[in-house]
C-alpha cells in the first residue's frame, strides 16, 4: 500500500525523494528489515499467547536424546512466519502485480492448511492430525490454481530472445530493431546445458499440428507435482530445532537471486537467460520470507522456543515450488533443495525397504537407523545442534551450485 501512496506523492504532487519507492532494491531492503523487526518482536508476544492457548508439541516416544524435554513447546511458530511475510509485502509490494498475488494465496493456502493440521493434533489429541488424502487435496488445489493462472494469464509471459539484443553494443549508426517479443510459453531452463531451455509443449509434439495449445495438460500436472513434492519435503525436514527454517532462508536466498536477474532486462541479457516481465517484484517478496525466517530463527534455534508445526513447514513448501515454478527454475529445485530431496529420499527407501523385506525374508530390515535423515544421525549420537549447522552448510553450497548455474553451461 506504501508504494501506490509513494507513487502518487511522486507523479502527481512531485513530492522530492519519493520516487524511490520505484527501486525493487530498495523495497526489498525495507521488506527484509521489517519482517526481521516483526518476527523477533512481535514473535514473542504470539509465542506467549500460543502458550496461554497450551498449544504445546505432544512429542512421540521415539527414543531420541532431549526429546522429552521437547514436550509441551508451543507450536502452529508458522503464524510467525505468515505474519511478518505478509505485512512487509502489503506495505511494500505492487499488489496487483500477477506474481504476488499467487505468493499471497500461496501463503494463506498453505498456511490454513497446516493451521487446520496443526488444530486437529493439539485440540482434537489427534497425533495424525488432517487425514493425508485432505492434505493432498489442497495441495493439488492450489497447484491447479497456480498453473492455471501461469499458463492462462495474459500478464504471465517470457522473452527467451535476450541473448541476441544490441543492449551492450555501441550503436555505429541508426537502426529501428524490432520491439522485443514477449509471449506466452511453458518454456522453462534446464541446468548446465548450453541451450538450456525446454518447452513441455515439446512433449506433445507427436501428436501433430497446432499441439502447443493442449501444452496445459502437461505443465499443469507438472505444477501440482512440484508444489506436491516440495511442501511434503519441507514438512519432513522440520523434525529438529532450526533445521527447516535454516534452510529453507537458504534456498530462498538463492531464489531472490534468479527472480532478480529475470525479471531484470538488463541482467537476463547480460546471462542470456530468459527475461520474464514483471517477476522482479518477487524479490520483494523473497525478502520478507527470508527476514521473517531468520527472525523465527531467533526462537527456533536450539532449543527451541517454539516450533513451526505444519502451519511453516508446509506454507515454507508450497512458497519455493511457487517462487521457483514461476522463475522458471523447477528443474533446479532437486538441487537448490537438496536436503528436502534427501530427506525424503530418506523416507521412502526406508519405508520400501522394510516392506520388501518383511514380504522376502519374513522380518523387515531398515537401511537408516532411523528415518527422516536427520534422525538417523540423532540415532549414531550426533548432537542435534551439529546435524543442524552441517545441514545447512551442505544446504549453502548447493545454493551456490545453483547460482553458479546462471553461467555455467
Amino acid at each position: 500500500m506504501l508504494y501506490y501512496l509513494f507513487e502518487y506523492l511522486d507523479k502527481i504532487l512531485d513530492v522530492p525523494g519519493t520516487g524511490v519507492f520505484q527501486y525493487i532494491t530498495f523495497r526489498s531492503a525495507l521488506a527484509l528489515m521489517l519482517s526481521l523487526l516483526l518476527s523477533t518482536i512481535y514473535g514473542k508476544r504470539i509465542i506467549r499467547f500460543l502458550q496461554r492457548q497450551q498449544v504445546g508439541e505432544t512429542v512421540r516416544e521415539l527414543g531420541l536424546a532431549g526429546q522429552n524435554e521437547k514436550a509441551g513447546t508451543p507450536t502452529m511458530g508458522g503464524l510467525i512466519i505468515i505474519f511478518a511475510t505478509l505485512v512487509p509485502v502489503v506495505l511494500f509490494a505492487k499488489l496487483h502485480n500477477i506474481y504476488i498475488v499467487l505468493l499471497i494465496v500461496t501463503t494463506l493456502w498453505m498456511g490454513i492448511i497446516g493451521f487446520i493440521d496443526d488444530y486437529i493434533k493439539i485440540f482434537k489429541k489427534d497425533k495424525e492430525g488432517l487425514k493425508g488424502i485432505f492434505k493432498v487435496v489442497g495441495q493439488v488445489g492450489l497447484g491447479l490454481i497456480v498453473g492455471t493462472v501461469l499458463y492462462f494469464s495474459p500478464a504471465v509471459t517470457v522473452r527467451t530472445d535476450t541473448g541476441k539484443s544490441d543492449v551492450f553494443k555501441v550503436p555505429t549508426e541508426t537502426v529501428i530493431l524490432p520491439a522485443p517479443v514477449e509471449e506466452k510459453s511453458t518454456a522453462t531452463t534446464i541446468p548446465f546445458f548450453k541451450n538450456n531451455e525446454f518447452d513441455y509443449a515439446e512433449l506433445l509434439a507427436w501428436t501433430g499440428e497446432g499441439y502447443e495449445k493442449w501444452a496445459w495438460l502437461i505443465f499443469i500436472p507438472v505444477v501440482i507435482f512440484i508444489i506436491t513434492a516440495v511442501s511434503n519435503g519441507a514438512n519432513l525436514t522440520d523434525g529438529i530445532d532450526g533445521l527447516a527454517a535454516g534452510t529453507s532462508a537458504v534456498s530462498v536466498l538463492a531464489l531472490g537471486i534468479f527472480t532478480f536477474v529475470s525479471g531484470n532486462i538488463i541482467f537476463s541479457n547480460y546471462l542470456n537467460i530468459m527475461y520474464i516481465p514483471n517477476s522482479g517484484e518477487m524479490t520483494v517478496f523473497i525478502a520478507a520470507f527470508v527476514g521473517s525466517l531468520i527472525g523465527f530463527l531467533w526462537y527456533n534455534s536450539y532449543p527451541a522456543s517454539v516450533f513451526m508445526g505444519d502451519t511453516g513447514s508446509l506454507t515454507i513448501g508450497g512458497i519455493i515450488a511457487v517462487l521457483a515454478i514461476a522463475v522458471r527454475k523447477e528443474m533446479l529445485i532437486p538441487l537448490l533443495c537438496g536436503i528436502f530431496l534427501v530427506e525424503n529420499l530418506s523416507v521412502v527407501l526406508q519405508v520400501s525397504y522394510f516392506k520388501y523385506t518383511k514380504k522376502r525374508f519374513g522380518e523387515g530390515r531398515r537401511i537408516f537407523l532411523m528415518s527422516p535423515l536427520h534422525h538417523h544421525y540423532q540415532k549414531k549420537g550426533y548432537h542435534e545442534s551439529k546435524i543442524v549447522t552441517r545441514f545447512w552448510i551442505v544446504a549453502i553450497m548447493l545454493a551456490i551450485l545453483s547460482i553458479v548455474t546462471l553461467k555455467l553451461r
